[in-house]
């Protein structure tokens, strides 16, 4: 099964806008973790309706995006006009670039959508400069666990939410710790750290959790990096 954003682009988007595992979690991290992009060329993975790629714009990257759901890359052009390259692409297939096109990667919340890894890191790396990196964003193997009990094996699960009002299905891979350092080893990809941040310190005391905890298992953030010369 995958996940059809086509048909709840619009309401993902407004849901997406301010909700706290969005707007105030993963996209402070994930600029925290891609770090000063001014004059870099970035490439936003699943790049969705566009926040990300706006604010990486706004912090002076040039950037290209891609998403295989030609709704959501509507919303995003309406968002950025010509200030990104937005093309209709999907990570389970060769991606259309040059090798050695950008500086820096950014996958939130992409990864975990799909079954294989190797193939889609390889391809990423394919894309990246030497020295290059990819600063990505997935679930988080203990949430999977904590909630089924289960923690090993790759196993896809389906995740029922209310977008704005409107119930959608999301289709997504659970993998363990394991799985991930595999994929990335046999992608020639190097892991030069993995994150559990805490909520951005301005984030309204209202989108807190009841208990007013600002750090809990959701995402794990990695950062990778390209070495050497292509393959």
């Amino acid at each position: 099964m995958r996940t059809d954003y086509d048909s709840f682009a619009e309401d993902y988007n407004r849901e997406n806008e301010t909700s706290l595992l969005n707007a105030w979690y993963t996209r402070p991290a994930m600029l925290d973790l891609v770090g000063d992009v001014r004059g870099r060329h970035v490439l936003d993975i699943g790049c969705g309706a566009g926040p990300l790629a706006a604010d990486l714009v706004e912090r002076g990257a040039r950037v290209s995006g891609f998403d295989s759901s030609p709704a959501m890359l509507e919303i995003a052009r309406r968002r950025l006009g010509d200030r990104a390259d937005l093309r209709v692409a999907d990570l389970g297939e060769p991606l259309p670039y040059d090798d050695e096109s950008f500086d820096v990667a950014c996958a939130a919340l992409v990864l975990h959508y799909l079954r294989d890894w190797e193939g889609p890191l390889a391809e990423i790396r394919r894309v990246l400069r030497p020295g290059g990196r990819l600063v990505a964003a997935v679930n988080h193997p203990l949430a999977y666990a904590m909630t089924e009990q289960k923690y090993f094996g790759i196993v896809q699960h389906e995740l029922r939410h209310s977008f704005a009002g409107r119930e959608a299905s999301l289709f997504m891979w659970h993998r363990t710790l394991h799985d991930i350092s595999s994929a990335v080893n046999a992608a020639n990809l190097r892991i030069v750290s993995l994150h559990e941040p805490p909520v951005a310190d301005d984030t309204p005391e209202e989108l807190l959790p009841p208990s007013g905890v600002r750090r809990f298992i959701s995402f794990l953030f990695l950062v990778l990096e390209r070495e050497g010369a292509t393959a």
